[in-house]
């Protein structure tokens, strides 16, 4: 139910592959692709997984190079994903538009409980597109918030 890839220079290629896996994959409920240099290609191959995907409740996405398309993808992903309780973005390059992507989607997220923003360029911006709705939801942006 568990698979740990931190580290292990996927790359874009390597991602788009477990991506189209994580479409039909029932039995996976955690997979840690940190540290893999997948990037915003990567994070968009991944975003379409998790529209689909029912079984995952925790994704480990942080140290990737993911920038605001990428961030984009997954705030899309996250919109209709039911799944997914805990998603770590930290450590990325994501900005003040793919912020205020995640900040939209965590309004109409159900299941998210945790997310990790910590490390990225976001901006303060993206906290009005969050609004109330993010109150159950602990948001992790800086090493202080740990």
């Amino acid at each position: 139910t568990t698979i740990y890839l931190y580290g292990n220079g996927i790359g874009d290629e390597g991602i788009k592959a477990i991506g189209e896996a994580l479409k039909v994959n029932t039995s996976l409920t955690e997979i840690n692709l940190a540290d893999n240099k997948i990037g915003d290609e990567g994070a968009k191959s991944i975003g379409e997984a998790l529209k689909v995907n029912t079984s995952l409740t925790v994704i480990s996405l942080g140290q990737n190079e993911i920038g605001d398309e990428g961030g984009k993808a997954i705030g899309e992903a996250l919109k209709v994903n039911t799944s997914l309780i805990e998603i770590h973005l930290d450590r990325n390059e994501i900005g003040d538009e793919g912020g205020k992507a995640i900040g939209e989607a965590l309004k109409v997220n159900t299941s998210l409980t945790q997310i990790d923003l910590n490390g990225n360029k976001i901006g303060d911006e993206w906290k009005e597109a969050i609004g109330e709705a993010s109150l159950s939801i602990n948001i992790i942006l800086n090493d202080d918030d740990y």
